[in-house]
């Protein structure tokens, strides 16, 4: 029964996500309605006007009665604009609702005062007046189409946010549920224990009464219950050990669970509370500013026409000074406040009885939570100087957006000259003034182009910067409440609880094959190690490390370290059990790297290169990975086994590329001329971006290329690992480990050691256009030589072999070169990427 209570509470919570989400995308539906509806709307009100104005120059030969005829003809009229649907109705019960409307209202009853209209007013309203509210629609039109399609876009990614939160809830439960199991066992184990202890010691008893009958026969069953309690003994250790083990991976996958529920809230609130009025902004781009043009050219028109109408012009210039594009959104919010309002927050929802509502920062997990927080602050610094500088750019584009659109309505007034009669009125449709006109046209369309990618590239930046704030605050919650915590225990309870991790040295290498540079088929098959101990252990360190470390695989680690480890890799011992830190990060993703690129022959043989690039060729992802899984299942299963491994948790490291700036595409760069390296003979440049191409489509899409564990058996690479540890030992060397101790590591021994002297190497993070002729202009991308800090925001350097000043905010150091002091010149500066391996990846990604 109780088994049936927590499937029907798990059935509930589902429900009501579904109920939530489902509501989420009805409102979504509901906004894209409503920009389409502001949008046909304008567009109406756009050619009502122009048709207005046509009629309108034939009736002003009429006088007045033509023009009441003409006003009670578009009062009576009706279409969207006379309210044929319910939102229209709401509209026109009140004008002055939206400034537009209330202006088309003034607009009519000042027409009913108009009795004769001179020859001059006719031409000038059936031509350049039309004209100009034609494209008035026309650029209306077209820009709420792409404010549409851009709203689109932002929903469908916030949809995805929103359904990634379920695979992340889901992985949460599955190790919280494996956790529960692991303790059951634990209990019981200790429950059998207890049992045996208790038959142990009445037999004692028995044994003692009877010592003189049974002396032989104690005297052989004693060894025998020693035997047993020392075993059950040892299954309550092991079993104890894996109960820790699932508990950490429960946290871990509680953690994710929890910054990805507050990145999901956080990307909601920016999306209703920002996104949704700047896309309405978007939509109003130009619109009220042409019509306020055309209106007030109108009023012109009628004031240099008769001198009587100055009264009606007057409210109307009063309504054209009253077009108010904020007071008009708050109102459109304000009628459709249920498809605007932001939706409820996402909740937390425990799984089977799990009290821990927030993030632990454990003492197992300070090392990976503490770097992670520092990224992320390091992340939100540039990101946010990356989106003002973006805003400032959207502002000035905007502006210059609007200027274009009042230009165009500069010069219609110029036709008239003092005497309003026929023969005076200029021409208004020379072939100058046509093509002055056209440029212009182009002008705006352009700039409008320009200012929506800019809009986009805000709004992406803007999201990004949500999520990492959100991200950010629960991580410093966690890290300040964990202190806390920690200040509050003793020092001997705080290394009671301490994870123990030992060193295991492998005895001399016994492999019969090469580690580094050899067959890795064969190694695989005389070492017995499905997935290679160099690649298996390198793998659980960056996930235990490193899966928020800025440019991960793009900066090359300490040349000297990363010899270091491959050594002891080929020795047999696995040197990341303990005595590496975070700040090897570089170097043991340099080993990794090193190791596949040093495999002879390499992964992918050449004789597949030329099939596997075709298939890069292929536009559309689907039938890449259609073409590129049979290839690939030609390999021989222990190659598909460590491949299937590695672009797995590729996969998992590009989703954090919010924080380690390394996308699919990134890693491609990275790993392409490592696991795919162009055959002799051919042309690298021409060829290399394919094999990127190639490779980001394995990371991106690993499960849908390599074969499931069902039909290919063999290790899978885990989202949540635990470190190594006596529980993932066998007998014979959980002996071993009695008595030995933990070395402790020491922090910032190896600061200095990427410190080499010479010029560095950065990359341009940004582009910079040079103000003087002391400063350099380069590119996003480009590879910048520094030479010597010349003050706190400049450097002396050299891009394309100009030498001139860099500026420091512009650019990406390599990790450790800020650390020493950087006022002594290039020896001071830091590791220029002097390795052959720094260098190519630099080369690729300038390329």
């Amino acid at each position: 029964m109780a088994a049936h209570g927590k499937l029907r509470r798990e059935r509930g919570l589902q429900a009501e996500y579904e109920t939530q989400v489902k509501e989420m995308r009805w409102q979504l539906s509901e906004q894209l309605r409503c920009l389409e509806l502001q949008g046909e709307l304008r567009r109406e009100l756009l050619q009502e006007l122009a048709e207005f104005m046509r009629r309108r120059a034939d009736v002003e030969l009429e006088y007045s009665r033509g023009l009441d005829k003409l006003a009670e003809r578009f009062s009576s009229r009706g279409g969207r604009l006379g309210g044929s649907s319910r939102e229209h109705q709401s509209f026109r019960k009140e004008p002055s609702l939206l400034s537009s409307l209330h202006c088309w209202a003034v607009l009519l009853q000042q027409t009913r005062q108009q009795s004769r209209e001179s020859a001059a007013l006719s031409e000038v309203l059936a031509g350049p007046l039309a004209q100009r509210l034609s494209h008035i629609a026309e650029d209306v039109g077209r820009i709420v189409k792409k404010s549409k399609d851009l709203e689109q876009q932002l929903q469908e990614e916030l949809l995805e946010v929103v359904s990634e939160l379920q695979t992340v809830k889901k992985t949460y439960q599955v190790y919280h549920t494996e956790s529960m199991s692991a303790e059951a066992k634990l209990r019981e184990a200790e429950r059998q224990e207890e049992k045996r202890t208790g038959r142990s010691a009445a037999a004692a008893a028995t044994a003692t009464a009877a010592a003189t009958a049974t002396a032989t026969s104690t005297t052989e069953a004693g060894p025998l219950r020693k035997t047993s309690l020392k075993k059950g003994s040892r299954l309550v250790q092991k079993r104890q050990a894996k109960f820790l083990e699932h508990k950490l991976k429960c946290t871990k996958a509680r953690n994710e669970y929890l910054l990805s529920l507050a990145s999901v809230n956080a990307a909601v609130s920016n999306y209703y509370l920002h996104d949704v009025l700047d896309l309405m902004d978007c939509c109003d781009t130009g619109f009220h500013l042409a019509l306020g043009q055309v209106l007030r050219s109108y009023t012109a028109a009628e004031s240099r026409t008769q001198a009587s109408q100055m009264q009606g012009l007057g409210s109307l210039e009063e309504a054209v000074e009253a077009l108010d594009p904020p007071g008009d959104k708050a109102k459109v919010l304000e009628v459709h406040a249920v498809a605007f309002c932001p939706p409820l927050r996402f909740d937390y929802q425990p799984h089977e009885g799990d009290e821990v509502s927030d993030i632990r920062v454990e003492v197992e997990l300070r090392d990976e939570i503490l770097p992670r927080a520092q990224n992320i602050q390091s992340r939100l610094d540039r990101q946010t100087i990356e989106t003002e500088e973006v805003n400032k750019t959207l502002k000035a584009t905007l502006q210059a957006l609007l200027e274009v659109v009042a230009l165009e309505d500069g010069d219609m007034l110029d036709s008239f000259q003092a005497c309003p009669s026929t023969e005076s009125l200029k021409s208004t449709s020379s072939d100058p003034g046509a093509r002055q006109a056209g440029r212009r046209r182009g002008q705006q369309q352009e700039t409008e182009t320009f200012y929506i990618m800019k809009l986009q590239e805000y709004l992406s930046g803007r999201s990004v910067l949500a999520k990492l704030q959100a991200k950010h605050e629960k991580l410093q919650e966690a890290i300040q409440r964990g202190d806390k915590e920690e200040r509050e225990v003793s020092w001997m309870q705080y290394t009671q609880r301490k994870f123990q991790k030992s060193r295991h040295p492998r005895p001399t290498s016994q492999y019969n094959q090469k580690l580094f540079g050899g067959d890795m088929e064969k190694f695989i098959q005389s070492s017995g190690q499905p997935v290679p101990l160099v690649v298996e252990s390198c793998i659980r360190f960056i996930n235990l490390n490193g899966l928020q470390h800025e440019g991960i695989f793009r900066v090359s680690g300490a040349q000297p370290r990363v010899s270091e480890i491959r050594e002891a890799f080929e020795r047999g011992e696995d040197p990341l059990v303990e005595g590496c830190t975070s700040h090897d990060l570089d170097s043991v993703a340099g080993v990794l790297k090193l190791y596949f690129r040093s495999l002879e022959p390499p992964l992918f043989p050449p004789d597949l290169f030329g099939e596997l690039l075709a298939s890069a060729e292929l536009e559309a992802i689907e039938e890449r990975v259609e073409l590129v899984g049979p290839l690939l299942a030609r390999l021989p299963e222990p190659v598909l086994v460590v491949l299937r491994y590695l672009f797995t948790f590729l996969n998992h490291l590009a989703q954090y590329s919010d924080e380690n700036m390394m996308d699919p595409y990134n890693l491609a760069v990275c790993f392409g001329p490592t696991l795919l390296p162009v055959p002799a003979g051919q042309d690298p440049v021409a060829l290399q971006g394919r094999v990127n191409q190639l490779v980001q489509t394995l990371i991106m899409q690993p499960a849908r290329v390599f074969p499931p564990l069902t039909l290919l058996p063999g290790p899978v690479y885990e989202k949540c690992m635990a470190p190594p540890s006596a529980s993932c030992l066998g007998d014979a060397q959980l002996e071993g480990l009695v008595g030995e101790n933990e070395p402790e590591l020491e922090a910032g021994t190896l600061a200095q050691e990427d410190v080499l002297e010479g010029v560095l190497e950065a990359v341009a993070c940004f582009s910079y256009t040079g103000r003087t002729a002391q400063e350099l202009t380069f590119q996003r991308g480009d590879v910048l030589r520094l030479h010597e800090r010349a003050s706190g925001d400049w450097w002396r350097g050299e891009c394309a072999g100009t030498r001139g000043l860099i500026p420091h905010k512009y650019i990406t150091l390599p990790g450790g070169a800020e650390k020493p002091s950087l006022g002594q010149g290039p020896q001071a500066a830091g590791d220029p990427l002097s390795s052959t391996e720094g260098l190519l990846t630099m080369e690729f990604v300038h390329r």
